[in-house]
């Protein structure tokens, strides 16, 4: 019987190889059409792992050798993987953030949630791009997806339409069948929001669930390393494997007691909307929908969880809200700019080799390489400011507070008051109320606008409550199975355009 490549799940990958209907080896060489064909058009990946193949016969090779023992290889075995260009690789390929300044560097060691997906028989098939510096160069004269390597990330569904960042590529190529699964970071709307406009879904764990060693920071305080799959089955099973303690990462061992015994393949339950209490928060997010079809929709969604056993609890408050989603008003931006020096000084320093040692290095290299970094008199103005703070002071420490009052006041008060197990928004409007807190979202596909444009429904939960926004987003997602990949009818002819 001959494999239908694309939409293919994990589960569905595995079985093939099982019936023997399929090969690793097979599998990349699929992905690898796809990027030679998509990939200019789309501009989602910045390099390919050129050992892919090996590792693919590898992969292949250890399967078959393990056929007549009792051994049961990883779920991730085999299966190629598309990792953000911030996450560190100690290969052939680059950590650049989508920068030119960072080509060439060496960094000490790979990510720990690389190390992870290797041990688990995972193939790095590539870097994806990304908004350049995780679009903090400069908040409003760069747009979402783009990055100097690999130029303007296009959403694969409308291609004027943002495909969002700055885990832009990770999306692009999940959504695009250029590769089975992703790795994005999310600081602040990263991962929900490229899943949300890709039509894929996005999983953002709990901060500190997953290990940020040897990945390029942005503000390590909000940081965050998820999947971004095609199913929330697929994101389930990336987190299983990357999830937990390290000792390289402190936020980590705190963290690590979330993990349930048992991991979370347990919860991929079709009747896990049964009894869950579910919040509506209406204002502003929902006044925010700009087309009509995502708000009827979203409507028939609220319905669908109902019928599907959820308890609905509509028209929730979180205070403070108008506050939080001004991120220069609420302190947000601020203390960014502050932790991304130190902890970019900090990364920079401890590379091998490298062009640059600090943000004053970077900001140079901009200023005298324009014609690579595509450099607009404008476009490193968050760099600069952030250049100039001057430590974390007594202010700073006051904003921390601040935002802390709107979490325990706010989201955290409305979760509580109301014993509700999650809240539910459209789309990633909600993404900053979930960035203060370090609280972990999923985002699945909800649906389509009239010119094709997608929209997701946003799941999130208080800390370590991953189990039960596993539950709730895998029972929406098989009650509705909205996804549909996008179609590229006449791809070849539009790229050679």
């Amino acid at each position: 019987m001959d494999f239908k490549f694309e939409e293919a799940t994990i589960d569905q990958i595995q079985e093939a190889f099982k019936d023997k209907s399929l090969t690793s080896r097979k599998l990349v060489d699929f992905y690898l059409h796809q990027i030679n064909t998509l990939n200019p058009l789309l501009k989602a990946i910045i390099e390919v792992n050129p050992d892919a193949q090996y590792h693919a016969d590898k992969a292949d090779f250890e399967r078959d050798s393990n056929n007549s023992k009792s051994t049961i290889l990883d779920y991730l075995h085999g299966i190629p993987i598309l990792l953000k260009d911030g996450i560190g690789t100690k290969d052939k390929l680059n950590t650049t953030a989508g920068s030119y300044a960072l080509l060439g560097s060496t960094v000490a060691r790979e990510a720990t949630v690389v190390e992870k997906l290797r041990k688990s028989g995972g193939i790095v098939l590539g870097k994806a791009s990304m908004s350049e510096w995780y679009k903090f160069r400069s908040m409003s004269g760069v747009s979402d997806g783009w990055c100097a390597r690999s130029g303007q990330g296009l959403n694969p569904y409308v291609p004027g339409g943002s495909p969002c960042g700055s885990s832009s590529g990770s999306a692009i190529s999940v959504a695009a069948n250029m590769v089975s699964v992703s790795l994005g970071t999310e600081t602040h709307s990263s991962i929900c929001c490229p899943a949300d406009h890709n039509s894929v879904v996005g999983l953002k764990p709990t901060v500190g669930l997953t290990s940020r060693s040897g990945v390029i920071p942005m503000t390590p305080r909000w940081d965050t390393v998820g999947p971004i799959c095609r199913t929330v089955s697929d994101a389930v099973y990336v987190l299983e494997v990357i999830a937990g303690a390290d000792p390289r990462d402190e936020a980590t061992i705190e963290a690590a007691k979330f993990i349930p015994e048992g991991g979370y393949k347990q919860f991929l339950k079709l009747d896990g909307l049964e009894g869950k209490r579910l919040g509506v928060v209406r204002h502003p997010f929902v006044e925010k929908i700009h087309g009509a079809i995502e708000s009827a929709t979203f409507e028939q969604h609220i319905n669908t969880l109902r019928d599907r056993g959820a308890i609905i609890l509509d028209n929730l408050q979180i205070e403070h809200v108008n506050k939080i989603l001004d991120p220069n008003h609420s302190g947000e931006i601020t203390l960014m700019m502050t932790d991304f020096k130190t902890s970019i000084n900090n990364y920079l320093k401890e590379l091998i080799d490298s062009p640059v040692r600090s943000l004053a290095d970077i900001i140079a290299f901009n200023e005298n390489n324009p014609e690579l970094e595509k450099l607009a008199e404008h476009d490193q103005n968050t760099f600069i400011a952030a250049e100039e703070t001057d430590g974390f002071g007594d202010h700073e420490k006051a904003l921390v507070e601040k935002l802390e009052h709107y979490c325990l006041d706010g989201f955290e008060k409305t979760m509580k008051e109301n014993e509700v197990d999650a809240i539910m928004t459209p789309g990633s409007r909600a993404a900053a109320v979930y960035a203060i807190g370090g609280y972990p979202t999923i985002t699945v596909p909800a649906g389509y606008e009239a010119d094709g444009m997608p929209f997701g429904l946003c799941f999130g939960g208080l800390r370590g409550t991953e189990h039960k926004l596993i539950e709730i987003a895998y029972a929406f997602e098989q009650a509705t199975k909205v996804r549909k990949p996008p179609q590229f009818p006449n791809a070849t002819e539009i790229i050679n355009q």
